[in-house]
């Protein structure tokens, strides 16, 4: 009696587990209806393919074949890196080969007009009263630095304008002097071997400020 009671029992809990889930099953999915022409679906960021090497950066140009008998010339000089960069870029397709140098070199930034260095203070602030008394404008006393005590007159991009400014002052019986403003910067030159007779002012667009020296086809 006792066992058919337990089977009774297992038999009645079964049938409240089917129960259950069959009250209790999932909602199946629709699948999505389908993007309007044009509107691009969405993607796992895993899913979406890397772009391709040439999406992102530019082919660089081949160079051409080396001659039997090359030409090799030192072009420059190139004051920039983007002017550098525009050369070797349009002049790589017509030379065999093709490097750069960097160079250190003094760049020219226009020209000063002095007094030169007062043997005190006192004695470049007397000066400076004597520029104005005669009716002398634009200049200071220079009070430190490697230029102290001088009298400055001018700062000129144009050398003819600070010659002029110079031989004004002379005239004045002031000892004015003129010296060149520099300062460090680097050029660049461009070293190619190529075919002879390449045109390459033309593969610039033009040679403005540019020389072409003839080098060794190491």
């Amino acid at each position: 009696m006792m066992v058919r009671g337990l089977v009774v029992l297992l038999a009645c809990m079964n049938l409240a587990v089917a129960l259950w889930w069959a009250l209790h099953e999932l909602p199946r999915t629709e699948p999505p209806p389908p993007m309007d022409s044009g509107v691009g679906g969405l993607v796992m960021l895993g899913e979406a393919e890397a772009p391709s090497s040439t999406d992102a950066v530019e082919l660089a140009g081949i160079p051409a074949p080396m001659p039997e008998r090359p030409a090799c010339l030192s072009l420059g000089p190139f004051t920039t890196p983007a002017q550098l960069r525009a050369a070797v870029n349009a002049l790589t397709p017509k030379v065999a080969r093709i490097q750069f140098r960097e160079l250190p070199a003094t760049e020219l930034r226009g020209y000063r007009v002095f007094l030169p260095a007062a043997g005190s203070r006192e004695q470049a602030l007397a000066t400076a009263r004597e520029l104005a008394a005669r009716g002398v404008r634009d200049y200071y006393v220079v009070t430190a630095g490697d230029q102290e005590n001088t009298v400055s007159l001018g700062l000129f991009r144009e050398l003819a304008n600070a010659e002029k400014r110079r031989d004004d002052l002379r005239a004045q019986g002031f000892t004015a002097q003129l010296e060149p403003r520099t300062e460090q910067a680097s050029q660049w030159w461009i070293d190619i071997a190529a075919e002879p007779g390449l045109d390459w002012a033309a593969a610039l667009g033009g040679a403005q400020g540019l020389e072409a020296r003839e080098a060794a086809c190491d």
